[in-house]
């Protein structure tokens, strides 16, 4: 089973994955993920990477493209994947149709989680991260026991820049413009999975696995 999340920042695709991942013993791949471990091993793919990333630039479609099929062939891949936070642009769909078919393969599902700004806004800025040892909470779902304090460390909960309104607004205009082209290519192809983004993390789960079991 071949799998690509889809979805805005904060839309819990993520944590989807992960037990998607779980649930049907294939892994979870996302492209920082893949990065961090070609830099780590000093593959070739890995240094040219480190290249345009020290540099400050952004890694070039035909790279990303390599390094994500490089990592699909792997023995772990053999039963299916799940691709989290890629394809982000339909020239690196094509490449990674194209690279797929090569090997007689092709996508399954791309699941969309569907939720709005407004509501992705609200729920990313009620996040608490721990200066100390980095647990995170939310202020709504999962507050901790003393306003602002670890449960864990009893240090300060912040909220992270990354997680400030203005921030959000900003990842989810770049998102719009790059990324939401995708669904329409996905959903020609007859391959997209709405889910409802805005019910709790356990229900988005059974939504989905009810479609991947049938």
């Amino acid at each position: 089973m071949k799998i690509i999340m889809l979805g805005a920042p904060g839309a819990g695709k993520g944590t989807q994955a992960k037990k998607l991942a779980a649930r049907y013993g294939i892994p979870h791949i996302s492209t920082g993920d893949i990065f961090r471990m070609n830099i780590k091993n000093n593959t070739e793919l890995g240094k040219k990477a480190k290249g345009y990333m020290d540099a400050g630039g952004l890694v070039p479609d035909e790279l990303v493209v390599d390094l994500v099929v490089d990592r699909i062939k792997d023995q772990d891949c053999m039963k299916g994947f799940i691709l989290d936070g890629f394809p982000r642009t339909i020239p690196q769909a094509e490449a990674l149709d194209y690279a797929l078919n090569n090997q007689n393969e092709k996508i399954d599902y791309a699941i969309n989680i569907d939720i709005s700004d407004e509501a992705i806004i609200e729920r990313m800025s009620g996040r608490r991260a721990c200066v100390g040892c980095g647990a995170t909470y939310h202020i709504v779902n999962l507050p901790s026991k003393v306003e602002g304090v670890c449960d864990n460390c009893g240090e300060k909960l912040i909220l992270r820049d990354d997680d400030k309104p203005e921030t959000v607004k900003k990842r989810l205009e770049v998102y719009h413009e790059q990324t939401q082209s995708l669904i329409d290519y996905y959903n020609k192809k007859g391959l997209i999975l709405n889910i409802d983004g805005t019910t709790g993390a356990d229900v988005i789960f059974e939504e989905i696995t009810k479609v991947l079991d049938e």
